[in-house]
């Protein structure tokens, strides 16, 4: 196993405020970075039928070596943005049509860093971070939230 991190990184922009504080907050810890933007991940469908363009099962693969998984967003309408719901959406393929690779997140480490304008993280915004983990076998170990106020 890899002993770095690795952050999953939300942002709907590149070089944002959610990505410095992040590298800033983890300043002092070894990890990897995988920015949502430099792929793509195509909406979840029922059907499991994806174009070769999709990388959301190369984007698990680099993710397995890994214990320590640590996502990264900023708050949108007081839930994740819009590219790490993609990406939460895209992981019932982990439980449906790729169990195998899904089976091998349990066991690993998860925690979250939320950057939004409010003073405090909004009511709720961790529930689908420790459910999905949760659901997943993955250890939530908790949010660490940075208000921008």
């Amino acid at each position: 196993m890899e002993t770095k991190s690795l952050v999953i990184l939300g942002s709907n922009r590149k070089n944002s405020l959610t990505e410095s504080i992040t590298r800033k907050a983890l300043e002092h810890i070894d990890f990897d970075i995988i920015d949502l933007l430099d792929h793509t991940i195509v909406h979840y469908n029922y059907d499991g039928n994806y174009p070769d363009a999709d990388e959301f099962d190369n984007i698990i693969k680099r993710i397995l070596p890994y214990d320590q998984i640590i996502f990264a967003t900023p708050v949108y309408w007081y839930s994740m943005s819009g590219v790490m719901k993609v990406f939460f959406d895209r992981l019932t393929d982990l439980i449906t049509i790729k169990k195998e690779l899904g089976r091998n997140l349990k066991g690993k480490d998860a925690s979250m860093i939320a950057v939004g304008a409010d003073p405090h993280i909004p009511d709720g915004f961790e529930v689908p971070f420790k459910h999905t983990a949760a659901y997943l076998g993955i250890h939530y170990q908790g949010c660490t939230y940075y208000s921008t106020k």
